[in-house]
């Protein structure tokens, strides 16, 4: 999928998140930052440890918050935590949602172009496909509005189900929105 919305083009891509060539890809974290499990984990194995000693360095954050580090051997610049549960616990709709957006005003913050979310608080943090894709998808909907530096946002599924959820949350987010526009120039 690719949708112009506003300036900034939205696709899916399925694949390894972690061999993209962009300005920053963002990490499924936990509040405290540490990189033990899941998309952290491989970030952690492929990218080096010095992404987490500096993501650890500037943690513990509150779920539903976001930092931002290098990316360390990785392709890409730089690496975006979002913080959709806290360690042990359980992602949530507006965790995600929250550090969704968070990540993409620290993109804005260092004038970055191109950023690539994964299924944040899916598969180790307990939220469901549908629901994560859908937080993201609200949280990039909403960032289209009032769109600074990034122009262009990826989400990433490792495998087709994960790209077709964020196909539809996309689709639907974008319909919710034009649906609260029209409201509010009724009013």
């Amino acid at each position: 999928m690719e949708k112009r919305v506003g300036g900034v083009l939205i696709e899916t891509y399925q694949g390894d998140i972690t061999g993209l060539e962009v300005d920053a890809i963002v990490n499924a974290a936990n509040s405290d930052l540490w990189m033990g499990g899941g998309l952290a984990a491989v970030i952690k194995r492929k990218g080096g440890e010095r992404i987490e000693i500096e993501a650890l360095g500037k943690g513990p954050i509150r779920p539903g918050e976001a930092v931002i580090t290098t990316a360390g051997m990785l392709p890409a610049r730089h690496v975006i935590h979002c913080a959709g549960m806290p360690p042990g616990g359980r992602a949530t709709y507006w965790n995600v949602r929250s550090s969704a957006s968070a990540a993409l005003d620290l993109a804005c913050e260092k004038k970055l172009d191109t950023v690539a979310f994964p299924a944040i608080g899916a598969g180790i943090g307990g939220l469901s496909e549908k629901q994560s894709t859908k937080a993201i998808a609200e949280a990039v909907a909403e960032y289209t509005r009032t769109a600074r530096s990034v122009k262009r946002v990826i989400l990433v599924g490792q495998v087709k189900d994960v790209c077709d959820a964020f196909e539809r949350a996309v689709e639907e987010a974008l319909i919710d929105q034009v649906m609260v526009d029209v409201l509010r120039d009724d009013e």
